[in-house]
Formats: C-alpha cells, structure tokens, sequence
C-alpha cells in the first residue's frame, strides 16, 4: 500500500522545488514497517528530465561525511535539477539497504580493514538490500516516459530500463583520502562507472 502526502514549495539554497511524499508499507518476516520517500521536482518538468534516484545516506548527506560519495553526489544532484528540470527521488534506504544501525556496525567493520561489500556480507547482508519497486510508481505517478537518469550504479540503470526509457548521464564527484578506497571498491566489484 502506498500513500501520497500533497504536494508543497520547498525553497532550497540549489534552486525551488516542490515536494512530496510516498508512504511505503512493507513486510518483513511477517513485521509491517513504513517507510517514507521522498520526490523533490523542479515547478516545470521537461519531456525528458533529468532524474537523480538517491538512496539515504545520513552520513553522508547530512553530516558531510568523507567516506562515502553520498553527500556530494546529492548535491551536484540538485544543483544540476535544479538548472536543468527534473525530479530528485530521495529512497529512505539507508546503507544500500541494511539501516542506520547495521550501516554504523558495517563501518566499524571497515574500521578494521574490512571494505564496504565485505562488511555488509559478514553482517548477514547481501552486498546491495535495496528495492526499487516504488520507483515504478513515482514514475507512473507523475507520467514520466522518458528520463536522464543521473547514475554511475549500472544495477539502477539495469532496474530502471525495465520501467522507463532513459539515458543515463554521469555524476563524479571529487575522490579525497577517506574514501579513495571505498570508489576503488564501488568500480571494481560492483562495477561502477566511475
């Protein structure tokens, strides 16, 4: 079940959005949980906007954390959106999947020499827990046909070509000391585009 918030202006320091929310129920091990996403989309929307489909990472995008991407990756996001029209897709998906707490575990992991894949692994995890069913509906939901998917992860652009025709557009953000390892890792073993 899937519930829809209405929709508001969200002014931002990249640009004015409007957001919305999608309130997902789902089961696991027979537990309900809920998560809430997050769509923000720029007041006009192209035939083909440009689409950053972003997975929580509170490191990361709030904190500014240096082992990871995330944070910079979201920004240049809606900077780019926010230029040239289009819809950020925040998923409550934090740690590729895994949560907050296990996500925190996984880098203590890393803290004793453990990379980023292996850490989810020794915790019980597959390397990648991440579901992109909603994506679908957020797509039919706002009619999109056709996108530029803002992606280096070639598992998105494999998941979205199955609901909507894209091309997929690059973003890389600058490597620094803390996570030159965890890239290296990202295009090695996951096969990242980077």
């Amino acid at each position: 079940m899937i519930e829809i918030s209405k929709q508001a202006n969200l002014p931002t320091q990249f640009g004015d959005f409007m957001i919305q929310s999608f309130r997902e129920k789902k089961l696991f091990k027979g537990e309900s949980y809920l998560l809430e996403h997050l769509v923000l989309r720029t007041i006009e929307i192209p035939e083909n906007p440009l689409v950053r489909v972003h997975s929580e990472c509170l490191t990361g995008d709030v904190f500014s954390s240096l082992k990871c991407d995330c944070g910079g990756e979201l920004q240049m996001a809606l900077k780019r959106i926010a230029k040239e029209q289009g819809f950020l897709i925040y998923l409550r998906q934090e740690g590729r999947g895994i949560g907050l707490f296990n996500k925190v575990n996984a880098y203590a992991l890393q803290d004793s020499g453990l990379d980023t894949i292996e850490a989810n692994l020794a915790l019980g995890f597959r390397e990648d827990e991440r579901d992109y069913a909603i994506v679908k509906f957020i797509f039919d939901y706002y009619h999109l046909h056709q996108i530029r998917l803002l992606t280096n992860n070639p598992a998105k652009i494999r998941a979205f070509e199955s609901m909507i025709k894209l091309t997929r557009e690059p973003i890389i953000v600058e490597c620094n000391a803390h996570n030159a390892h965890y890239l290296e890792v990202k295009k090695t073993k996951m096969g990242h585009l980077l």
